[in-house]
């Protein structure tokens, strides 16, 4: 089993991101994809349950930060995916950990917290193989912010004795906007070159190349092939302003997949599931 952990600042869609793998077996009776999932504990069960509310009417995940207490407050999600490659399958099986944002932003100028150095402790032991980081902003001054927390992390990598054999994929999330949306298939070229050239800087400057790759994903995707506009609309709720899917029955999101099967395998998928 791989273990994976997903870090990224708040707002990046990281548990939106979840509860759209996990919503994929309610799913399985519409047109056939690439790929499978199946959940396999309690908390996965309960936020594929969650799923459809989270996506289609925006709601929210508890617990929230001022919840967690210890490392075991925060939810293992485990899945099991089967990728068709040709007329083969290939099976992984993934256990997740979702990280608060808080713990990503704080990076920026040192953490001072306990509980959220408990997290980054957690987070960068043997027996983690990987970590999904989701990036989602390009406005002027990000890049430097990404870049001053990637550095901490990078530290805190070889605090750890990482550097040399944790994988990081690094994504640009929410790609379905449409300054992004042409860039998601070459993405290390197009989004992180042109937008965040100093975080993959620090990046490409300190982890070999065979423990890092760049990717765009879309939890919501697009309305269609010829309609590309974002499948995806902002409400207001009690949480803020959240994102839900526009038309429902449209839903194709893209690049969920070939991050996670990098991160577990070592192996670059050849077409974005």
């Amino acid at each position: 089993m791989g273990n994976i952990r997903v870090i990224g600042p708040r707002s990046s869609g990281k548990t939106t991101y979840l509860a759209a793998l996990a919503y994929q077996p309610a799913r399985a009776s519409q047109k056939s994809k690439n790929f499978k999932v199946q959940a396999l504990n309690d908390d996965t069960r309960k936020l594929a349950d969650k799923a459809e509310n989270i996506i289609v009417e925006g709601g929210s995940l508890e617990p929230s930060i001022t919840q967690v207490r210890t490392i075991d407050d925060l939810a293992v999600y485990s899945f099991n995916i089967e990728v068709k490659k040709g007329f083969a399958k290939e099976k992984f099986t993934l256990a997740v950990r979702d990280y608060p944002g808080e713990i990503f932003d704080e990076l920026e100028y040192g953490s001072s917290n306990p509980l959220h150095q408990e997290f980054l402790d957690e987070c960068l032991t043997k027996d983690v193989s990987g970590c999904l980081i989701l990036l989602t902003e390009w406005k002027h001054g990000t890049d430097k912010s990404y870049s001053r927390v990637l550095k901490r992390f990078i530290d805190q990598m070889d605090k750890h004795e990482r550097t040399n054999d944790l994988r990081l994929a690094v994504v640009m999330s929410k790609c379905e906007r449409g300054e992004l949306w042409p860039g998601r298939l070459e993405p290390e070229i197009d989004l992180f070159d042109v937008h965040l050239p100093e975080t993959k800087k620090v990046l490409t400057d300190a982890i070999s190349r065979k423990n890092l790759n760049f990717y765009a994903i879309s939890t919501f995707g697009v309305l269609g092939r010829n309609d590309p506009r974002p499948n995806r609309i902002e409400e207001w709720g009690t949480d803020g302003k959240n994102s839900v899917l526009r038309q429902s029955n449209r839903w194709q999101p893209y690049g969920l997949i070939s991050p996670l099967y990098w991160l577990s395998t070592g192996k670059r998928m050849s077409y974005d599931a």
